[in-house]
């Protein structure tokens, strides 16, 4: 046998679900207290966000009947409407919708409606799209950058650039511009191939191994940098210190 479950909610504590209960019972649905589930939530808030509409469907189970009184109790739109009406026909649960006269939505009747829905709900996602593609195009044509805003001025940005081309570590200058070591290496890696290579190499001087600045510095290079581009470079950084004592110190034997 079928069980009956109804779904009330409202959007403000000042508000009551008594009415809602009323109207589906006078609809002719025997509710039982149990499976009369009551929920205060806003109704911008998507069905599956919802903590009392998600215990609902937990207890749902096929030939099971969910009744509302309006669509809007479903979703927070016509797109969150369709989608959780798919959901509950999947699992083989009839939706009774009192405000389109009681049909089901899961039925022939109620598939036409939400063919209606669905044309409702594709037109609201094409809106969507227009408004926010209109209001980028209006934020750059008023000069504002799109997207989180940048931790480092352009001035700073030239200053380590400039600290980086004389050898100052990522890790330091992340410190003393009070950033994070991303930050600086987005900067680093902006500079084009050639000079990023070469501000990398350069970190060997500064507490590690010649070697390791190597390393690291063919490491991180991406591998769209072409090797000659690379190793030209690493001469332009290493061929000063041919003869150093530490340079020695880092052939083979």
């Amino acid at each position: 046998m079928s069980r009956v479950f109804a779904y009330c909610r409202v959007s403000t504590t000042d508000q009551s679900t008594e009415n809602q209960v009323l109207e589906i019972a006078n609809a002719g649905f025997a509710l039982n207290e149990r499976r009369t589930v009551k929920e205060t939530i806003s109704g911008s808030v998507p069905a599956e966000q919802r903590p009392g509409f998600q215990r609902l469907m937990d207890k749902l189970e096929s030939e099971d009947v969910l009744v509302v009184t309006k669509l809007d109790r479903l979703g927070r739109n016509a797109m969150d409407v369709r989608s959780t009406v798919e959901k509950l026909a999947h699992v083989g649960v009839r939706v009774h919708c009192l405000a389109l006269g009681g049909v089901d939505l899961t039925s022939p009747a109620g598939k036409m409606t939400m063919g209606v829905i669905a044309a409702v709900a594709e037109f609201e996602r094409d809106l969507l799209i227009e408004r926010t593609q209109a209001g980028l195009a209006l934020a750059r044509a008023s000069g504002r950058a799109i997207g989180r805003p940048q931790s480092l001025d352009k001035g700073q940005v030239a200053t380590v650039r400039q600290k980086l081309s004389q050898g100052h570590s990522v890790a330091s200058l992340a410190r003393e511009f009070g950033t994070s070591r991303q930050t600086i290496m987005r900067i680093r890696d902006a500079e084009g191939p050639t000079r990023s290579v070469v501000s990398r190499a350069c970190e060997w001087h500064s507490g590690r191994s010649l070697n390791g600045g190597l390393l690291r510095a063919l490491r991180d290079s991406p591998p769209r940098h072409p090797s000659p581009a690379i190793l030209a470079a690493f001469l332009a950084v290493l061929s000063p210190l041919r003869g150093t004592p530490k340079w020695r110190r880092t052939q083979p034997r």
